[in-house]
């Protein structure tokens, strides 16, 4: 019986040893973008010991597996071009096809990159639909976290062309950044987009990057304990949690979406507008809203549209009696298809229900709502019927509180979706994150500097490129000077300035009030993409950014401002004077200041303060008219002269 087991066990390892083919790394692949004029890795993993040719571009290259089955070669350094084709033999064959030589750039950060074209398609309808850029490619991270160590591969992922279809799937700003490219200097892009919502700087960074960071290497040493990990999370969760309640719309016996159903006892409300603030108090839970709309004859014949701005944070919109549409998350903004039939002549019956689970309720104000059919629109706007379908019960005293969320944890997102990418030879990298650390601005100021180092580091690219985005205009405007988070924040980003190799796309004009994911993805993109020109691909007449505070001179009640990257000249945007300057003396109270361009430099008083001494620009978490500009058409960054150092 034990020879039999022992025959049977060899037999085993060895279909295990003659199954194991040549496999490749999930981003090396048909249709990939290889970066031109360098040596670029190529690798995989076989039976060890297995002899590998790669042949390429006239050439062959061999290599053996070693230890663990790992096997590499690398490519002779190639100019742009292509398609090429790729065959490796071993024990099995594989033939890549529609291989380009370009420029690589990795695209990151959280959910300003993410958004994909599909995302903004209102605006950029004519973009998707003439978006015919064969040799413009983009590679779609998959979205994983690992707390334990840096993996080897990704689980999926496959490259796509700029192409109508595919396009929607792109990010917004990596595409406009790289069609700016393409049409300059005709040479193909390849766009790894490793991004994630929500997450922080310190998801994408190594462990080996944290070493100027006692406290956070503390917490991802903690998190390699599985043990301690579950621990927390069954404390987050534990206790009996209350019934959720019925949610009385959808459990009536005539649902309340149903054209057949008589509405008792509902109130009137306005759309746009949150509910607590129209006299609902603290309502977390479901509010049904309903209106009748006159809908004339020649916008039923053909596929209508129905915006419904933004609402938090789900929804799910009937029109007639039928589901049109669900979306289950407050970020993206509404806009639902309507077939040819689902509108008739006359009165149409719009109800839509709202789900809220924490804060204000309902539809974000300053947005589109509207019915759109052929050439006619209807406004949405306006006062509604409501009624309350469900009301959640407080779940005080529930849970221990302390869960991890994987994604947010250090070096969680480096380890799972860059580590895998490090031996892909790039251009240089794209950077689009911040809103999640905003309540940290003088970590994050070494932060971003530790990340540039450590991704040039992981790469073996000491001198590559480092693009980023600072955050735009956000929340409710100012019309008085203020403190603000995010303008500290801002100025924790402009620091990293300092860093060679690094360029800084200005977007303070571009934020939207009510949107952190503000819509102008297109001017973040091109203006990345001149920073591009001048710092990677040495276009030195390009301007990368727009003005950069230098420094001040104070001439008595006067003080004048100097900049960098003023380009062609300064101007204002509007032919006004340079707005959003405050001013003040030693006190640091500061006041609105008078203001005026003389050459390159800006001079700032007030009559009211006799002796300034610091000066301040934009600095707001959403400034209402950042209006100064370098003639080349980019905005300054904000800044302050009265900055603390830490």
């Amino acid at each position: 019986m034990k020879g039999f087991l022992l025959s049977i066990l060899i037999i085993l390892l060895f279909l295990t040893s003659a199954c194991a083919e040549v496999r490749l790394p999930q981003l090396i692949r048909d249709s990939m973008v290889l970066q031109r004029d360098t040596k670029v890795s190529i690798w995989g993993w076989a039976s060890i010991g297995e002899k590998i040719t790669v042949s390429f571009a006239n050439k062959k290259y061999k290599t053996t597996a070693g230890s663990g089955g790992k096997w590499g070669i690398q490519l002779s350094p190639l100019k742009a071009g292509g398609p090429y084709t790729m065959v490796i033999n071993a024990s099995n064959h594989i033939t890549l096809k529609d291989i380009l030589i370009g420029d690589v750039w990795f695209c990151s950060g959280q959910s300003n990159m993410v958004h994909q074209m599909e995302l903004h398609s209102i605006r950029y309808a004519d973009d998707i639909a003439k978006a015919n850029y064969p040799e413009i490619r983009h590679f779609w991270v998959p979205n994983v976290a690992s707390l334990q160590a840096p993996q080897a591969d990704l689980p999926g992922g496959s490259w796509k062309s700029a192409n109508p279809t595919d396009i929607r799937q792109f990010s917004a700003v990596a595409y406009f950044f790289a069609r700016k490219l393409y049409e300059k200097y005709h040479v193909p892009i390849g766009l790894i987009n490793a991004s994630w919502g929500g997450v922080p700087i310190e998801a994408w960074m190594s462990e080996e990057g944290f070493k100027e960071f006692p406290n956070i290497l503390s917490t991802l040493q903690k998190n390699k304990d599985t043990a301690y990990v579950n621990s927390l999370n069954r404390r987050a969760f534990t206790g009996v949690m209350p019934p959720r309640p019925e949610d009385k719309g959808l459990t009536a016996s005539t649902p309340w979406f149903n054209p057949s159903y008589v509405p008792k006892g509902w109130r009137t409300i306005n759309i746009p507008g949150y509910w607590e603030d129209q006299g609902i108090r603290d309502l977390d839970g479901v509010v049904w809203y309903r209106r009748e709309f006159d809908v004339p004859a020649s916008m039923t014949t053909v596929p209508a549209k129905v915006f419904l701005g933004r609402i938090v944070d789900a929804d799910a919109l009937y029109v007639n009696g039928k589901l049109i549409g669900t979306t289950g998350y407050m970020y993206p903004q509404r806009r639902y298809a309507l077939p040819v039939g689902s509108l008739k002549p006359g009165k149409n019956l719009f109800v839509i229900r709202v789900t809220n689970n924490a804060g204000k309720g309902g539809f974000v104000p300053d947005k589109p709502y509207q019915l759109i059919a052929g050439k006619d629109t209807i406004d949405l706007k306006g006062y509604w019927d409501y009624n309350v379908g469900q009301v959640n019960i407080p779940q005080r005293g529930i849970g221990g509180g302390g869960g991890i969320d994987a994604q947010n944890q250090p070096a969680a997102l480096y380890n799972a979706m860059a580590a895998p990418l490090v031996n892909y030879a790039v251009k240089g990298f794209l950077w689009y994150q911040g809103e999640s650390n905003t309540g940290s601005a003088d970590e994050y100021a070494r932060l971003q500097p530790a990340l540039i180092a450590d991704w040039r580091n992981k790469w073996q690219q000491p001198n590559a490129p480092f693009l980023y985005v600072q955050l735009p205009g956000f929340m409710e405007f100012s019309y008085l000077p203020t403190e603000s988070q995010w303008a500290a924040f801002r100025e924790a980003q402009l620091k990293s300035l300092s860093v060679p190799n690094t360029a800084m796309a200005v977007a303070i004009d571009l934020g939207e009030w009510n949107d952190i994911h503000p819509d102008r993805k297109k001017e973040v993109g091109e203006r990345l993409a001149a920073a591009a020109m001048n710092v990677s691909y040495g276009e030195k007449d390009v301007v990368p950014t727009g003005p950069v505070y230098q420094s001040s001179i104070i001439n008595g009640s006067k003080i004048t401002l100097t900049f960098t990257n003023v380009g062609r000249g300064l101007i204002t945007n509007d032919d006004e004077e340079p707005a959003e300057f405050a001013i003040a003396g030693a006190n640091k109270k500061f006041v609105w200041a008078k203001t005026k361009i003389e050459g390159d430099k800006v001079i700032v008083w007030n009559n009211e303060v006799t002796n300034p001494m610091y000066v301040r620009y934009a600095w707001g978490d959403n400034p209402v008219n950042p209006n100064l500009y370098n003639k080349e058409g980019l905005p300054a960054s904000p800044f302050r002269t009265d900055a603390t150092t830490k």
